[in-house]
């Protein structure tokens, strides 16, 4: 069986547009049939110093940079255009190797 993903979802302040992330990543998530252990949305802040014991992390386009070191030790860094968009989502999840082709 594939291993469970464990995702972050990170945004300025942690509440409402990460919680709003979160439903975006689940609903691609979903509709791609990927084995998620777990999603945990958060502030920047937090995600920055966690995101290494994710797979992937989900932040806006923007704050890419900041998840430089958690890239390096192999954690997936996607940057979203439209934080609300599960297509994006998707269309990104796509393009990684998480996704059986």
């Amino acid at each position: 069986m594939a291993k469970k993903l464990k995702i972050l979802v990170a945004c300025a302040n942690g509440a409402g547009t990460s919680l709003m992330m979160k439903m975006s990543v689940e609903k691609a998530a979903g509709e791609l049939q990927l084995p998620v252990e777990k999603i945990h949305h958060c502030a920047m802040a937090e995600g920055k110093s966690s995101a290494g014991q994710y797979d992937i992390a989900f932040v806006p386009l923007n704050f890419v940079d900041m998840f430089k070191s958690a890239g390096e030790a192999g954690t997936v860094i996607i940057g979203l255009r439209n934080v609300l968009s599960a297509d994006e989502v998707k269309e990104k999840l796509l393009q990684t190797d998480f996704v059986a082709k």
